[in-house]
């Protein structure tokens, strides 16, 4: 018997931008739906401006569950659609 742990897949971007460092991670951190984590986000300075600009993305990493099946291409075979396999292990 083989174990796997799946979790579903999903991920979003926002734009913001702010004066500060604190100021864009403050208004990404608003921006952030649950079960989501901010994974991506370079921040760029605006010529010409006192700016930052920063596109964030936010990727699901909440609900993790587990499958069975007799052989690991079992497991496989059981991940639905929209969902990652994370590890698989012998039981």
């Amino acid at each position: 018997m083989y174990i796997g742990m799946i979790r579903p897949i999903g991920s979003y971007t926002v734009e913001v931008t702010g004066t500060t460092l604190e100021d864009v991670q403050e208004q990404l951190e608003q921006q952030r739906k649950p079960g989501y984590e901010l994974t991506v986000a370079p921040a760029e300075m605006i010529k010409g401006a006192a700016l930052i600009k920063t596109t964030g993305t936010f990727s699901r990493r909440d609900e993790v569950t587990e499958i069975e099946a007799d052989t690991i291409d079992g497991v496989r075979e059981l991940v639905p659609d929209g969902w990652q396999l994370l590890s698989v292990r012998e039981a």
